[in-house]
Protein backbone atom coordinates (compact mmCIF):
# COMPACT_ATOMS: atom_id res chain seq x y z
CA UNK A 1 0.00 0.00 0.00
CA UNK A 2 1.35 3.43 -0.93
CA UNK A 3 2.10 5.87 1.88
CA UNK A 4 -0.07 8.96 2.45
CA UNK A 5 0.98 12.01 0.47
CA UNK A 6 1.54 14.33 3.42
CA UNK A 7 2.75 14.05 6.99
CA UNK A 8 -0.61 15.31 8.28
CA UNK A 9 -2.29 12.39 6.50
CA UNK A 10 0.21 9.98 8.08
CA UNK A 11 -0.72 11.32 11.52
CA UNK A 12 -4.48 11.33 10.96
CA UNK A 13 -4.49 7.77 9.56
CA UNK A 14 -2.40 6.56 12.51
CA UNK A 15 -4.67 8.26 15.06
CA UNK A 16 -7.82 6.90 13.40
CA UNK A 17 -6.39 3.38 13.64
CA UNK A 18 -5.45 3.87 17.29
CA UNK A 19 -8.98 5.01 18.08
CA UNK A 20 -10.75 2.30 16.06
CA UNK A 21 -8.58 -0.73 16.75
CA UNK A 22 -7.20 -0.09 20.23
CA UNK A 23 -9.88 2.17 21.70
CA UNK A 24 -7.30 4.79 22.64
CA UNK A 25 -8.64 7.52 24.91
CA UNK A 26 -9.13 11.06 23.58
CA UNK A 27 -6.37 12.50 25.77
CA UNK A 28 -3.97 9.80 24.55
CA UNK A 29 -4.77 10.59 20.92
CA UNK A 30 -4.27 14.31 21.52
CA UNK A 31 -0.86 13.63 23.08
CA UNK A 32 0.18 11.40 20.15
CA UNK A 33 -0.95 14.07 17.72
CA UNK A 34 1.01 16.87 19.43
CA UNK A 35 4.19 14.80 19.66
CA UNK A 36 4.06 13.62 16.05
CA UNK A 37 3.35 17.12 14.74
CA UNK A 38 6.42 18.38 16.59
CA UNK A 39 8.53 15.64 14.98
CA UNK A 40 6.99 16.39 11.58
CA UNK A 41 7.86 20.09 11.91
CA UNK A 42 11.43 19.17 12.88
CA UNK A 43 11.71 16.98 9.77
CA UNK A 44 10.22 19.73 7.58
CA UNK A 45 12.96 22.12 8.64
CA UNK A 46 15.46 19.56 7.35
CA UNK A 47 13.60 18.95 4.09
CA UNK A 48 12.66 15.45 5.15
CA UNK A 49 9.48 13.58 6.09
CA UNK A 50 8.17 10.46 7.78
CA UNK A 51 8.69 8.37 4.64
CA UNK A 52 12.41 9.16 4.31
CA UNK A 53 13.50 9.56 7.95
CA UNK A 54 16.07 7.05 9.16
CA UNK A 55 17.33 5.97 12.58
CA UNK A 56 20.02 8.66 12.66
CA UNK A 57 17.43 11.39 12.06
CA UNK A 58 15.14 10.12 14.81
CA UNK A 59 18.07 9.97 17.24
CA UNK A 60 19.11 13.50 16.20
CA UNK A 61 15.56 14.69 16.95
CA UNK A 62 15.71 13.15 20.42
CA UNK A 63 19.08 14.81 21.06
CA UNK A 64 17.53 18.11 20.01
CA UNK A 65 14.65 17.54 22.45
CA UNK A 66 17.20 16.97 25.21
CA UNK A 67 19.05 20.15 24.24
CA UNK A 68 15.77 22.07 24.57
CA UNK A 69 15.62 20.97 28.19
CA UNK A 70 12.60 18.69 27.77
CA UNK A 71 12.10 16.30 30.67
CA UNK A 72 13.00 12.65 30.53
CA UNK A 73 9.30 11.74 30.63
CA UNK A 74 8.47 14.03 27.69
CA UNK A 75 11.31 12.62 25.59
CA UNK A 76 10.26 9.06 26.40
CA UNK A 77 6.68 9.86 25.44
CA UNK A 78 7.71 11.42 22.13
CA UNK A 79 9.85 8.42 21.23
CA UNK A 80 6.95 6.13 22.11
CA UNK A 81 4.69 8.01 19.69
CA UNK A 82 7.32 7.81 16.93
CA UNK A 83 7.87 4.10 17.54
CA UNK A 84 4.16 3.38 17.32
CA UNK A 85 3.79 5.46 14.15
CA UNK A 86 6.56 3.57 12.38
CA UNK A 87 5.34 0.19 13.57
CA UNK A 88 1.94 1.08 12.11
CA UNK A 89 3.56 2.34 8.87
CA UNK A 90 5.55 -0.90 8.52
CA UNK A 91 2.47 -3.06 9.09
CA UNK A 92 0.52 -1.01 6.54
CA UNK A 93 3.28 -1.38 3.96
CA UNK A 94 4.04 2.36 3.84
CA UNK A 95 7.68 1.60 4.59
CA UNK A 96 9.75 -1.50 4.01
CA UNK A 97 11.72 -0.93 7.22
CA UNK A 98 11.03 0.40 10.71
CA UNK A 99 13.73 3.02 11.50
CA UNK A 100 12.71 3.35 15.14
CA UNK A 101 12.69 -0.29 16.17
CA UNK A 102 16.23 -0.37 17.61
CA UNK A 103 16.17 3.01 19.35
CA UNK A 104 16.19 2.88 23.12
CA UNK A 105 14.66 5.79 24.94
CA UNK A 106 15.74 7.60 28.07
CA UNK A 107 13.20 5.69 30.13
CA UNK A 108 11.09 7.24 32.84
CA UNK A 109 12.26 8.20 36.28
CA UNK A 110 10.34 6.12 38.76
CA UNK A 111 8.80 8.51 41.24
CA UNK A 112 6.51 7.47 44.02
CA UNK A 113 3.03 8.93 43.63
CA UNK A 114 1.95 11.67 46.00
CA UNK A 115 -0.68 10.58 48.45
CA UNK A 116 -2.57 11.90 51.48
CA UNK A 117 -2.98 10.57 54.98
CA UNK A 118 -6.40 9.77 56.41
CA UNK A 119 -6.62 13.02 58.38
CA UNK A 120 -5.98 15.07 55.23
CA UNK A 121 -8.67 13.19 53.33
CA UNK A 122 -11.12 13.80 56.16
CA UNK A 123 -10.37 17.53 56.01
CA UNK A 124 -11.04 17.54 52.27
CA UNK A 125 -14.35 15.72 52.77
CA UNK A 126 -15.38 18.19 55.47
CA UNK A 127 -14.40 21.10 53.21
CA UNK A 128 -16.62 19.66 50.45
CA UNK A 129 -19.60 19.73 52.85
CA UNK A 130 -18.96 23.42 53.58
CA UNK A 131 -17.89 24.75 50.17
CA UNK A 132 -20.28 25.98 47.49
CA UNK A 133 -22.46 28.92 46.49
CA UNK A 134 -25.63 26.98 47.27
CA UNK A 135 -26.87 23.91 49.10
CA UNK A 136 -26.93 22.08 45.78
CA UNK A 137 -23.26 22.88 45.18
CA UNK A 138 -22.31 21.62 48.63
CA UNK A 139 -24.26 18.38 48.20
CA UNK A 140 -22.75 17.83 44.75
CA UNK A 141 -19.21 18.53 45.98
CA UNK A 142 -19.70 16.11 48.86
CA UNK A 143 -20.96 13.43 46.47
CA UNK A 144 -18.00 13.93 44.12
CA UNK A 145 -15.43 13.64 46.89
CA UNK A 146 -17.06 10.74 48.71
CA UNK A 147 -17.35 8.69 45.51
CA UNK A 148 -13.81 9.53 44.42
CA UNK A 149 -12.27 8.44 47.71
CA UNK A 150 -14.56 5.41 48.09
CA UNK A 151 -13.81 4.02 44.62
CA UNK A 152 -10.43 5.34 43.47
CA UNK A 153 -11.90 6.23 40.08
CA UNK A 154 -10.01 8.26 37.52
CA UNK A 155 -11.38 11.79 37.32
CA UNK A 156 -12.67 11.32 33.76
CA UNK A 157 -14.53 8.19 34.85
CA UNK A 158 -16.09 10.09 37.75
CA UNK A 159 -17.30 13.24 35.99
CA UNK A 160 -18.73 11.29 33.05
CA UNK A 161 -20.72 8.77 35.10
CA UNK A 162 -24.19 8.20 33.61
CA UNK A 163 -27.02 8.84 36.04
CA UNK A 164 -28.46 5.42 35.18
CA UNK A 165 -25.53 3.78 36.99
CA UNK A 166 -26.53 5.50 40.24
CA UNK A 167 -30.21 4.57 40.38
CA UNK A 168 -31.65 2.22 43.00
CA UNK A 169 -29.24 2.88 45.91
CA UNK A 170 -26.47 0.77 44.35
CA UNK A 171 -23.84 -1.02 46.42
CA UNK A 172 -21.62 -1.10 43.33
CA UNK A 173 -21.05 1.25 40.40
CA UNK A 174 -20.30 0.11 36.86
CA UNK A 175 -17.39 2.19 35.56
CA UNK A 176 -16.26 2.54 31.95
CA UNK A 177 -12.47 2.77 32.10
CA UNK A 178 -9.55 3.09 29.72
CA UNK A 179 -9.88 1.31 26.41
CA UNK A 180 -13.61 0.85 26.95
CA UNK A 181 -13.03 -1.72 29.71
CA UNK A 182 -15.76 -1.99 32.33
CA UNK A 183 -15.28 -2.78 36.00
CA UNK A 184 -17.39 -2.78 39.17
CA UNK A 185 -16.39 -0.66 42.16
CA UNK A 186 -18.08 -0.85 45.59
CA UNK A 187 -19.56 2.19 47.34
CA UNK A 188 -18.98 2.85 51.02
CA UNK A 189 -22.01 3.77 53.20
CA UNK A 190 -20.97 7.48 53.35
CA UNK A 191 -20.63 7.53 49.56
CA UNK A 192 -24.06 5.92 49.14
CA UNK A 193 -25.61 8.50 51.49
CA UNK A 194 -23.94 11.35 49.61
CA UNK A 195 -25.09 9.90 46.29
CA UNK A 196 -28.71 9.59 47.46
CA UNK A 197 -28.71 13.20 48.70
CA UNK A 198 -27.26 14.48 45.43
CA UNK A 199 -29.70 12.48 43.28
CA UNK A 200 -32.65 14.07 45.07
CA UNK A 201 -31.41 17.60 44.39
CA UNK A 202 -30.17 16.79 40.88
CA UNK A 203 -33.49 15.22 39.83
CA UNK A 204 -35.48 18.17 41.17
CA UNK A 205 -33.35 20.53 39.07
CA UNK A 206 -33.73 18.32 36.00
CA UNK A 207 -37.51 18.13 36.48
CA UNK A 208 -37.69 21.93 36.67
CA UNK A 209 -35.58 22.29 33.53
CA UNK A 210 -37.74 19.77 31.65
CA UNK A 211 -40.90 21.62 32.70
CA UNK A 212 -39.45 24.73 31.01
CA UNK A 213 -38.74 22.88 27.78
CA UNK A 214 -35.20 21.78 28.52
CA UNK A 215 -33.76 18.30 27.98
CA UNK A 216 -32.84 15.97 30.80
CA UNK A 217 -29.16 15.14 31.16
CA UNK A 218 -27.98 11.54 31.04
CA UNK A 219 -25.04 12.36 33.33
CA UNK A 220 -24.88 12.14 37.10
CA UNK A 221 -23.05 15.47 37.27
CA UNK A 222 -24.64 17.50 34.47
CA UNK A 223 -23.34 20.74 33.06
CA UNK A 224 -24.49 23.21 30.44
CA UNK A 225 -21.10 22.97 28.70
CA UNK A 226 -20.33 21.21 25.44
CA UNK A 227 -19.54 17.87 27.09
CA UNK A 228 -22.85 17.83 28.95
CA UNK A 229 -21.17 16.97 32.24
CA UNK A 230 -18.80 18.53 34.75
CA UNK A 231 -15.39 18.74 33.10
CA UNK A 232 -12.19 17.30 34.53
CA UNK A 233 -10.65 20.79 34.40
CA UNK A 234 -13.45 22.26 36.51
CA UNK A 235 -13.13 19.43 39.00
CA UNK A 236 -9.37 19.96 39.16
CA UNK A 237 -9.98 23.61 40.09
CA UNK A 238 -12.66 22.58 42.59
CA UNK A 239 -10.42 20.16 44.44
CA UNK A 240 -7.78 22.88 44.79
CA UNK A 241 -10.44 25.13 46.35
CA UNK A 242 -11.35 22.37 48.78
CA UNK A 243 -7.69 21.91 49.71
CA UNK A 244 -7.39 25.58 50.63
CA UNK A 245 -10.66 25.46 52.56
CA UNK A 246 -9.60 22.30 54.40
CA UNK A 247 -6.12 23.49 55.31
CA UNK A 248 -4.34 20.94 53.09
CA UNK A 249 -1.49 22.07 50.85
CA UNK A 250 -2.96 22.59 47.34
CA UNK A 251 0.34 21.39 45.87
CA UNK A 252 -0.38 17.93 47.30
CA UNK A 253 -3.97 17.67 46.14
CA UNK A 254 -5.22 16.62 42.71
CA UNK A 255 -8.01 14.23 41.71
CA UNK A 256 -5.34 11.60 41.11
CA UNK A 257 -3.94 12.10 44.61
CA UNK A 258 -7.28 10.86 45.98
CA UNK A 259 -6.94 7.79 43.75
CA UNK A 260 -3.48 7.18 45.21
CA UNK A 261 -4.82 7.69 48.74
CA UNK A 262 -7.60 5.17 48.08
CA UNK A 263 -5.08 2.52 47.03
CA UNK A 264 -2.50 3.27 49.72
CA UNK A 265 -5.05 3.26 52.54
CA UNK A 266 -6.54 -0.04 51.33
CA UNK A 267 -3.08 -1.61 51.24
CA UNK A 268 -2.23 -0.27 54.69
CA UNK A 269 -5.37 -1.91 56.05
CA UNK A 270 -4.65 -5.34 54.64
CA UNK A 271 -6.15 -5.41 51.13
CA UNK A 272 -4.27 -7.57 48.64
CA UNK A 273 -2.67 -6.20 45.49
CA UNK A 274 -4.85 -8.19 43.09
CA UNK A 275 -8.02 -6.75 44.60
CA UNK A 276 -6.63 -3.22 44.42
CA UNK A 277 -5.56 -3.83 40.83
CA UNK A 278 -9.13 -4.80 39.93
CA UNK A 279 -10.64 -1.80 41.71
CA UNK A 280 -8.25 0.65 40.04
CA UNK A 281 -8.65 -0.90 36.60
CA UNK A 282 -4.91 -1.50 36.11
CA UNK A 283 -4.12 -3.84 33.23
CA UNK A 284 -0.90 -5.01 34.91
CA UNK A 285 -0.40 -5.71 38.61
CA UNK A 286 3.11 -4.22 38.27
CA UNK A 287 1.45 -0.81 38.03
CA UNK A 288 -0.34 -1.46 41.31
CA UNK A 289 2.86 -2.60 43.05
CA UNK A 290 4.07 1.01 43.23
CA UNK A 291 1.78 1.44 46.24
CA UNK A 292 3.80 -1.10 48.23
CA UNK A 293 6.78 1.26 47.86
CA UNK A 294 4.66 4.21 48.97
CA UNK A 295 3.64 2.27 52.07
CA UNK A 296 7.23 1.17 52.77
CA UNK A 297 8.37 4.79 52.57
CA UNK A 298 5.65 6.00 54.96
CA UNK A 299 6.44 3.21 57.43
CA UNK A 300 10.13 4.15 57.31
CA UNK A 301 9.22 7.77 58.06
CA UNK A 302 7.13 6.66 61.04
CA UNK A 303 10.04 4.64 62.45
CA UNK A 304 12.49 7.50 62.01
CA UNK A 305 10.10 9.97 63.64
CA UNK A 306 8.82 7.90 66.55
CA UNK A 307 11.20 5.05 67.39
CA UNK A 308 13.35 6.04 70.42
CA UNK A 309 16.53 4.45 69.04
CA UNK A 310 16.11 6.33 65.72
CA UNK A 311 16.52 9.71 67.41
CA UNK A 312 19.90 11.41 67.47
CA UNK A 313 20.49 11.97 71.19
CA UNK A 314 24.16 12.80 70.94
CA UNK A 315 25.43 9.31 71.79
CA UNK A 316 28.49 8.00 69.95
Amino acid sequence: MSAPATQDLWISAFLEAQAAELGAATNTLLAYGRDLKDFAAWLDRRNAGFEAADQDMIEAYLIDCDAQGLSRATRARRLSAIKQLYRFAFEEGWRSTNPAIQIKGPGRQKRLPKTLDVAEVERLLEAARQTGRSTADKVRNTCLMEILYATGMRVTELVSLPVSSARGDPRMLLVLGKGGKERMVPLSPPARDALAAWLTIRDEAEDAAAANGGQRSRFLFPSRGKSGHLTRHRFFALIKELAVQGGVSPDKVTPHTLRHAFATHLLANGADLRSIQTLLGHADVATTEIYTHVLDERLSELVLQHHPLAKDDGRD
